[in-house]
């Protein structure tokens, strides 16, 4: 389970860097499609950034791990929210519905229920 955490935590953490970091014209349609302000845009993604840090140097520093990983599904879970609120085509759900799952199970893995 060790190495489908640490492979999953590597999946959740580079893919959440590379989207808001290379895909920030993407981000910013969404946010303004959402009616959210500049200030919330900054403040979700300089979190996400810092949680996806985590959770790749959670691969060296468990104690990080768990955390992180509820903190990083909180988030999906509302990108999942505001996917609905804003009627958008299911495909734009997968990715985010993709790394809730995930971060659930990074959690559980070393919460020790699975």
């Amino acid at each position: 389970m060790e190495k489908i955490s640490i492979l999953s935590q590597l999946v959740v953490g580079v893919s959440v860097l590379i989207i808001w970091t290379f895909r920030r014209d993407n981000i910013d349609a969404e946010f303004k499609l959402y009616k959210l302000s500049n200030i919330t845009k900054n403040i979700v993604g300089s979190t996400k950034i810092s949680l996806a840090t985590m959770l790749i140097l959670g691969i060296w520093h468990s104690e990080i791990i768990f955390i992180s990983s509820l903190c990083m599904a909180f988030f999906m879970l509302s990108a999942q929210y505001f996917h609905f609120k804003a009627s958008n085509p299911w495909h734009k759900y997968i990715p985010s519905l993709i790394f809730l799952i995930l971060s659930l199970l990074i959690a559980a893995i070393h919460k020790g229920l699975i």
